[in-house]
């Protein structure tokens, strides 16, 4: 079960001995489909191993805080031969995780790096749907920075943006 809350910003938080960097990750993605979803993955760790992925996600619940979230591991010949069968472009994205005070991870993705379309958004995973709707950004050095929440809004997944920038756009 993924179980999470996200909200769009800008630019980077500041790294401090509070909100310490803990991973830097180069990705690609790119959907089979978006409904439901079915999602391959290349992550790359900065300075580490590259591994593949492939994802399937339920439709989110009410809300939009939990899906059902099932990932296999898959080769790098299976994820060239799904990219291929997809089609389109994959989505680039730098992601950069912060280790928060309460021990939860605050991760940040640049998407589409130097594109029209680029942005950002971070995201954070939870335990349970009540530590997901109890967690304050207030509470937290984060309040300015987490002040614009998307969570459960409809067109604010990923799938949503790859329907947008990849399939209805025709990008090949």
């Amino acid at each position: 079960m993924e179980i999470e809350r996200r909200w769009m910003v800008k630019g980077w938080p500041e790294e401090s001995a509070s909100l310490p960097l803990v991973r830097e990750q180069l990705m690609r993605q790119g959907y089979v489909t978006v409904y439901p979803t079915v999602r391959i993955r290349e992550e790359a760790e900065k300075g580490g191993s590259t591994e593949y992925i492939l994802c399937f996600k339920s439709p989110p619940s009410r809300g939009g805080l939990s899906r059902k979230e099932i990932e296999f591991p898959i080769t790098p010949e299976q994820f060239a031969q799904l990219e291929d069968l997809i089609g389109f472009p994959l989505i680039p994205k730098l992601r950069r995780s912060y280790r928060l005070a309460d021990g939860l991870l605050l991760e940040v993705n640049l998407v589409d790096q130097g594109m029209e379309t680029e942005f950002m958004y971070a995201e954070i995973e939870y335990e349970t749907e009540e530590q997901a709707r109890s967690w304050d950004p207030a509470d937290s050095a984060l309040s300015e920075y987490l002040n614009d929440e998307v969570t459960g809004q409809p067109r604010q997944t990923m799938g949503a943006y790859w329907q947008t920038t990849r399939v209805r756009a025709g990008a090949k």
